[in-house]
């Protein structure tokens, strides 16, 4: 595998699209440039449903929201996470919401987590994948 491939969890990705000058929004423009987004039914579904919340109206509009769906979608590779990547034994995440990023990085082989979330970041590294704050995913070498 010549390309990292890389795995955003939702709260990132919100960061990103509400403020696009953000560290999150720059850790996400890297991932486009060098290397595959990971994405999965289960993420995107997820990221669908918390950029649709009422409390982000007031920073960013429907259009806007679905526009960054699309920019999602449209620069990430989706992966069909089946039940053997879902992590069975070992180290599961202590929030079982955030299980689907792990099973997401083990479906793609990824190289990289990147998060903010200390339910994931306590997990570094986890199953040989760097679980990463967006800054210092900005600081690793492309």
């Amino acid at each position: 595998m010549s390309e990292q491939r890389v795995v955003f969890d939702t709260s990132t990705l919100v960061s990103s699209a509400l403020r696009p000058d953000s560290i999150p929004y720059q850790a996400l423009l890297k991932a486009f440039r060098y290397s595959t987004l990971c994405v999965s039914k289960e993420t995107l579904e997820e990221l669908r449903e918390v950029l649709a919340r009422d409390k982000f109206s007031r920073y960013l509009n429907e259009d806007a929201r679905r526009q960054f769906i699309r920019l999602i979608e449209g620069n990430a590779r989706l992966f069909i996470v089946h039940d053997r990547d879902w992590p069975a034994a070992g180290i599961r995440c202590r929030d079982p919401k955030d299980d689907k990023f792990l099973a997401l990085a083990a479906a793609c082989e990824a190289g990289a987590l990147v998060s903010s979330d200390e339910d994931l970041l306590v997990l570094h590294p986890w199953n040989e994948v760097r679980i990463v704050r967006p800054a210092d995913f900005l600081l690793e070498t492309a």
